[in-house]
């Protein structure tokens, strides 16, 4: 049975421990499964994602997908921080190693900015409950010091949106999320 635990920084977040077999063959995880997530809705797009260490991806954020990660191959420092004005875990940080040798995965709810730096040449699966909508792409400045993240890598390599986020307390009046009671 895996671990299912919701973090105790940021409201929503969830983290799966899954269980692995090892055997002279090799190794097997189960790395998702509905019935983890009472509360999430059904994933309807999964996505892969090759790259090169020191490369910083976000932080991005959506008012209405659902992200859930996994890091099948290298090393990512994954960096959370809740958006969700009026939430109890409004302003957290939170960051969490993940890779192959650590098969956990983490369930992002709507609202909640997300980014990883890659500490290794990585690959990142990861699943959503939306499909791909321009309109719900949105960002905020990975380097803000009202986010305080400790990205662990001394000279990024960033993505042109990436560079160009604004700050969260410049998020634009509609685009910052607020607190629903069910993520």
């Amino acid at each position: 049975m895996p671990t299912i635990v919701e973090s105790d920084l940021i409201v929503g977040v969830v983290i799966v421990t899954p269980d692995q077999v090892n055997d002279v063959r090799g190794r097997f995880v189960e790395v998702y499964r509905r019935s983890w997530f009472p509360t999430g809705r059904e994933m309807v797009q999964a996505n892969r994602s090759d790259k090169l260490a020191n490369s910083v991806i976000g932080l991005h954020y959506h008012l209405h997908q659902a992200d859930y990660w996994t890091i099948p191959r290298g090393r990512a420092l994954v960096v959370l921080h809740d958006l969700r004005a009026g939430g109890p875990s409004d302003g957290k940080t939170q960051t969490l190693e993940l890779g192959e040798d650590d098969p956990r995965g983490v369930f992002i709810p709507p609202g909640v900015a997300h980014g990883f730096a890659a500490l290794t040449d990585m690959t990142i699966h990861y699943l959503v409950d939306q499909y791909y909508n321009p309109e719900d792409e949105l960002g905020v400045a990975w380097n803000d010091p009202a986010i305080g993240a400790d990205w662990r890598v001394g000279d990024p390599i960033l993505s042109k949106r990436d560079q160009t986020n604004p700050r969260r307390a410049e998020l634009p009046v509609g685009r910052r999320p607020y607190w629903r009671l069910r993520t």
